[in-house]
């Protein structure tokens, strides 16, 4: 006998259900982080903004820019070290440019 999946809005008694089992175990076993990650800002958050607005995963901008993995566009973003040539690798595949300029 297969089950069908049913369709329809929670009720505000299930709702205020589910939101006391959801901070129950959130107490029980406390997430890493919750929420969105935030990018350091200056360059990485402005790589960050750019594949967001493309539309673009860490693994799909990976697979466009050329580099081995995604974890690279995760270190780019936090403003981790990395290879200078991956860095322009993913600002190339973005469509945006590298550039450096004097102090000032």
């Amino acid at each position: 006998m297969a089950l069908k999946r049913i369709f329809r809005r929670m009720t505000e008694a299930e709702r205020e259900r589910h939101a006391k089992i959801i901070a129950a175990v959130e107490k029980e076993f406390p997430p890493k982080y919750k929420g969105k990650r935030h990018a350091a800002p200056g360059l990485p958050a402005a790589i960050r903004a750019a594949r967001e607005k493309q539309g673009l995963t860490w693994y799909a901008l990976a697979q466009k820019a050329g580099v081995p993995n995604q974890g690279t566009i995760r270190d780019i973003e936090e403003g981790k070290d990395v290879k200078v040539s991956s860095l322009q690798a993913v600002v190339h595949a973005l469509g945006m440019e590298l550039e450096l300029v004097p102090a000032g």
